[in-house]
């Protein structure tokens, strides 16, 4: 049996595994999280760094397999809002769908943001914008915000063709950087007599087990949307085989990168206390270790592909979150604008939206908190990820019941179970570390606040708009009527 399908409603399919890869690597924005992430783990367990990442890495392939598992059965643009609400109910998928779809616009300001800031550097370093204002970074900001508007309205297989290339030679780049690093530390001819050494994964002593998870965090926020693959189940052309391949694909390929990557940067900047302490004030890690350890100019050119690949974020987050909200609306109201497809089949309104409010946002943090591009790049970042959090803790769970409880999927056995009970586990204390003990200090303490408002708000039109559930279970009871047998990775 085939679900109805409504004119309008569809979504074009033809986008290849490579491409969904992109989505998703785009999405984790490798190079960029590269630049700017590891020096939060620093301040933390110091030369441990890469061994954060390590671990991280770890509690990534735990949730992807998550996903994998939910992507084999259901083929859906919807993501976890399906997998949420056609497992643990309409109301559960409402949360689930909307908090990612959350993240997805919190990441669109974090990632614009990042944008405007390397941008303006660049610019500035050329010669081309010097003694810029202080609304420099927030004007290629919103450059790059509406460029990636434009692109997602766009057939998803150029805006897909964007990412994967822009990404690939940002990630390309630094990885040559990182080589000729390695080479001279394994040469002894190393600037500051940097050398190889593998104290980089071993805990300073007095080290705490509980200051190790809280570095862990830090890392499992580099990885952030190597799930984004899972909102383009209706525009792949096979999904069940191709999904699942670039969520598990793209979450090996981060694993290894930033565990690698950090390592050799931790090693560069040297884990002694001198070293680690250069390494958590450095603005960019590849940027820096380019210019010393080649030449300026290579410094120059990292900064130009921090720039791009947080453009490419942006793009795959402004694609992430319209498709959320048009499969959402799509099933709470048929017929209605964003839950319809434009001329391009691409949810053009929901886009719109999306954009708006990425925009309006910003403008709230710029007029009304006197925030820099800075602030709203960390400040989005973090609210974003506490309720990102949510959302993994409810896939998890209707994974958990899809495939144990219902038992609809009989070719799983019974002891892989062990590996959602554990990624749950990962992302429940993950979530914790970041709201307990509880910040006192601005802006700090208020990360929790937006991120439970906007759960809040959430959480009050599913329960208390009248027949808004009873809608949404009409779509999702459509789509597992429409269930074939899943297909498995190698099929």
């Amino acid at each position: 049996m085939t679900a109805p399908v409504r004119e309008g409603t569809t979504l074009r399919r033809s986008l290849s595994v490579w491409q969904a890869v992109g989505l998703s690597v785009a999405l984790m924005a490798p190079s960029m999280a590269a630049n700017i992430n590891p020096q939060g783990t620093a301040l933390t367990v110091g030369r441990a760094t890469p061994l954060a990442f390590f671990l991280a890495a770890i509690a990534v392939l735990l949730i992807a397999y998550v996903f994998v598992r939910l992507c084999q059965y259901y083929r859906h643009a919807g993501s976890v809002y399906v997998f949420a609400g056609a497992t643990l109910g309409a109301p559960a998928g409402a949360v689930a769908g909307l908090c990612l779809m959350g993240t997805y616009i919190f990441y669109a300001l974090v990632t614009s943001s990042a944008a405007g800031i390397f941008g303006a550097t660049f610019l500035d370093i050329i010669g081309v914008w010097n003694d810029q204002p202080s609304w420099a970074g927030f004007l290629i900001g919103f450059v790059a915000l509406a460029l990636a508007l434009f692109l997602s309205v766009v057939p998803a297989k150029r805006a897909a063709e964007v990412l994967l290339s822009a990404e690939g030679i940002t990630v390309a780049l630094i990885l040559v950087v990182s080589l000729v690093v390695l080479v001279r530390l394994l040469a002894h001819n190393a600037p500051h007599d940097a050398t190889f050494t593998m104290k980089v994964f071993q805990v300073e002593p007095g080290t705490s087990t509980s200051t190790l998870f809280l570095g862990i965090v830090f890392g499992l926020l580099s990885f952030a949307g190597f799930e984004a693959a899972s909102t383009l189940g209706e525009e792949t052309e096979n999904p069940r085989r191709d999904i699942p391949r670039a969520i598990l694909g793209t979450a090996i390929f981060g694993g290894v990168y930033f565990t690698v990557v950090t390592a050799i940067e931790m090693m560069a900047f040297k884990p002694d206390a001198e070293g680690v302490k250069a390494f958590a004030a450095s603005g960019a890690l590849v940027g820096d270790l380019g210019t010393s350890y080649i030449g300026s100019w290579v410094g120059d050119l990292i900064t130009l592909g921090a720039c791009v690949s947080a453009f490419a974020c942006c793009l795959a987050c402004v694609v992430g979150a319209s498709r959320l909200l048009f499969a959402i609306v799509r099933d709470l109201s048929p017929g209605h604008a964003l839950g319809r497809t434009g001329g391009n089949d691409t949810p053009a309104a929901a886009a719109v939206v999306v954009g708006a409010t990425v925009f309006v946002i910003a403008v709230i943090c710029a007029v009304f908190f006197n925030a820099e591009p800075f602030d709203t790049f960390f400040w989005s970042g973090a609210i974003g990820t506490l309720i990102l959090l949510v959302a993994y803790v409810l896939a998890t769970i209707g994974c958990i019941k899809l495939i144990w409880i219902d038992k609809k999927m009989p070719q799983v056995r019974r002891w892989e179970i062990v590996i959602p009970v554990l990624a749950l586990v990962m992302i429940v204390y993950t979530l914790y570390r970041n709201v307990l003990p509880y910040p006192d200090a601005a802006p700090a303490k208020w990360f929790p606040v937006a991120a439970g408002g906007w759960l809040l708000v959430v959480v009050l039109v599913t329960f208390l708009v009248p027949g808004f559930a009873q809608r949404l279970s009409r779509g999702l009871r459509e789509l597992d009527e429409a269930h074939t047998e899943p297909e498995v990775l190698g099929g």
